[in-house]
């Protein structure tokens, strides 16, 4: 059974930082088959999107609105955490986390892509007010 499983997030004030970070387990064929991992954030009446993900050889992505405020990584030596820290947070990025995992898929150079996530974790609240 897969498991994505979140911890972290909170309430915090404007300028402040936050650390969320997502331990996946059960995913099929894990680790000689390679997965993307990416968190994504929904606000209430908004649609889920991206905010980063790192692929299967370690290249991570980070969606322009954060604005470099967002850093992933991913252990070497536990490819199935992720961690986000969250620096400088703003009221806009008051949202529900979720954590996600996919198999990577391969460009004819072997190059890895990830254009889904089959697995999403049950999400974490990040709230930030004043």
């Amino acid at each position: 059974q897969v498991q994505l499983v979140e911890s972290g997030g909170g309430s915090v004030r404007p300028g402040e930082s936050l650390k969320v970070s997502c331990t996946a387990s059960g995913l099929p064929g894990f680790p000689n088959l390679g997965y993307c991992m990416a968190w994504f954030r929904q606000s209430p009446g908004k649609e889920r999107e991206e905010v980063a993900h790192v692929d299967s050889e370690g290249v991570i992505s980070t969606e322009v609105f954060t604005e470099g405020r967002f850093t992933l990584s991913r252990e070497e030596n536990a490819p199935n955490t992720l961690s986000m820290q969250m620096v400088n947070l703003k009221v806009d990025d008051t949202a529900t986390y979720y954590c996600a995992a996919g198999p990577a898929k391969f460009t004819r150079r072997y190059t890895p892509y990830c254009p889904s996530y089959a697995y999403f974790g049950q999400g974490i609240q990040v709230t930030v007010s004043a």
